[in-house]
């Protein structure tokens, strides 16, 4: 019998070690690909004359076939979830932001980039969303 498969460990990172420009400039985070691409969304921050950062949106509790977060981490997510704040995690030199659930829809998407504009000192509305929907194509 082989056993369980683990689940991948990512660790939490701090919005402030971040590069400043992100509370700073006009942001975008956009949407690589589709809503319906799965439990974990990729995209970037970008900004006007700034280097593009990788930072993805991931579903903490799709669990089948296998789970795509520790139980640390998901329950984490959940717990900063709760005080209005979002969970911000690295995967190598991609950011992640950590939300309940097993799929990202829209209202998810918003909330969770609006949540890290907040974490990071952004001004309001300084953030803008542009999101691709629909799943992937290939």
């Amino acid at each position: 019998m082989n056993p369980p498969h683990e689940p991948p460990s990512y660790d939490e990172a701090d919005p402030f070690d971040l590069p400043a420009w992100l509370g700073e400039s006009e942001v975008t985070w956009g949407t690589e690909s589709g809503l319906a691409s799965g439990h974990r969304v990729v995209g970037t921050l970008t900004a006007p004359g700034e280097e593009a950062i990788a930072c993805d949106l991931l579903a903490v509790d799709e669990a089948y076939p296998v789970p795509v977060a520790g139980e640390g981490l998901r329950v984490r997510t959940h717990q900063v979830w709760r005080h209005g704040e979002v969970l911000v995690a690295a995967d190598g030199p991609r950011v992640l932001l950590a939300v309940p659930g097993s799929r990202i829809d829209a209202e998810t998407a918003l909330e969770a980039v609006g949540r890290f504009a907040r974490a990071v000192g952004a001004g309001p509305g300084s953030y803008a969303v542009r999101l691709r929907v629909g799943p992937e194509e290939g």
